[in-house]
């Protein structure tokens, strides 16, 4: 069978990510880069592929079979709708959307046309994490009480000599701890309430600094998470994984789940349980639970090949990436009140 045709939209960083992968993958074929910078022309010609400044262009040129979105944040509804209004499978980098009505909107036009809509949750794909999942449906850990999760690292001062980041939406709530939110999500299920608190005493940029969470869902558990960008430490996802060789790789966990008949770390995969009785009593045995690592990009990209082939459900639907993205609002909504906040992912009039 030929490879699946694909296209890229947007040459910056993740969008390169992108189109290397597709390039590289044997069961994909990279056939354009949509960007209108020289960026993306040289991009597209050091790959192989065509180049074209918009949408329309990449059309007229000849209809991919897939598309993956990698512009900026408040592009992203536009350019989604462009491939579902195409009748085109796409993936939507994450966040869905830079609001939840737009969110709601790119959803609904994909549900409503039948056609394809992934977020870019690429974590999900994570095989560290998609054996997490078997762990925690498995029954090991009992039932599932309490999660934490960490993002405590620091961003050096030449990051925000983008003005961009220094803005109200750029701090860490929406940039990173989206992540985390949505594994959270994947692995324990929907979030009913949030609490949080936040602040920017170091920087005083409008953009939070540091934020505590508290999330608690529908099957009862309760999460607990901290993000930071301006801690010096080796607690997050970035630092303890390896996922992206970026960065200097910590052994660390960044999150724990808590069960009634064991606990979970991860990235490590360790199991802490009792050998008889649950006791304080008792010695703990510690089980560490082996993983084949690969790119989750790679992983991602194979996936959306397998949809628009074969029919594939999403591993991360639009209307997943909607969830997440409504848990995000509720936590932004919850520090400038300081009130618990119910997620909402269908805004009124959106669908």
């Amino acid at each position: 069978m030929a490879p699946v045709k694909l296209a890229v939209v947007g040459a910056g960083l993740i969008g390169r990510r992108h189109a290397e992968h597709v390039a590289r993958e044997p069961g994909a074929a990279l056939c354009a880069i949509v960007d209108p910078s020289e960026v993306g022309r040289d991009l597209a010609e050091r790959l192989g592929a065509r180049w074209h400044r918009g949408f329309s262009d990449l059309l007229a040129a000849g209809r991919p079979e897939g598309v993956i979105v990698a512009t900026p944040n408040q592009l992203h509804v536009a350019h989604g709708l462009e491939a579902i209004e195409a009748g085109i499978p796409v993936i939507v980098e994450k966040p869905l959307a830079d609001d939840l009505a737009g969110a709601a909107r790119l959803v609904a036009a994909a549900e409503r046309a039948g056609v394809p809509l992934l977020t870019g949750h690429h974590r999900r794909y994570n095989p560290m994490i998609v054996k997490a999942k078997e762990i925690v449906d498995s029954g090991r850990l009992g039932r599932v009480l309490a999660l934490h999760g960490q993002f405590w690292l620091m961003k050096p001062d030449d990051y925000f000599e983008a003005a961009w980041r220094r803005e109200e939406g750029a701090g860490p709530i929406l940039l990173n701890l989206i992540h985390d939110v949505d594994l959270f999500r994947y692995l324990c299920g929907e979030v009913v309430s949030v609490q949080a608190l936040g602040g920017n005493a170091v920087r005083g940029h409008a953009a939070e600094e540091t934020a505590a969470i508290l999330l608690r869902f529908a099957s009862g558990a309760i999460a607990t998470v901290t993000v930071s960008d301006t801690i010096v430490a080796p607690w997050s996802w970035e630092l303890t994984t390896g996922e992206n060789p970026a960065y200097p790789q910590q052994d660390q966990s960044c999150y724990q789940i808590g069960g009634t008949h064991g606990s979970l770390t991860i990235p490590q995969l360790e199991i802490w349980s009792n050998r008889d009785r649950r006791s304080w009593w008792e010695p703990l045995l510690r089980e560490r639970v082996p993983f084949v690592p690969e790119d989750p990009l790679a992983r991602q990209i194979r996936h959306f090949c397998d949809v628009i082939r074969h029919g594939a459900a999403p591993i991360a639907s639009g209307r997943e990436g909607l969830a997440t993205l409504a848990v995000i609002d509720a936590v932004r909504r919850a520090v400038r009140s300081g009130e618990t906040v119910f997620p909402s992912a269908a805004p009124a009039g959106a669908a």
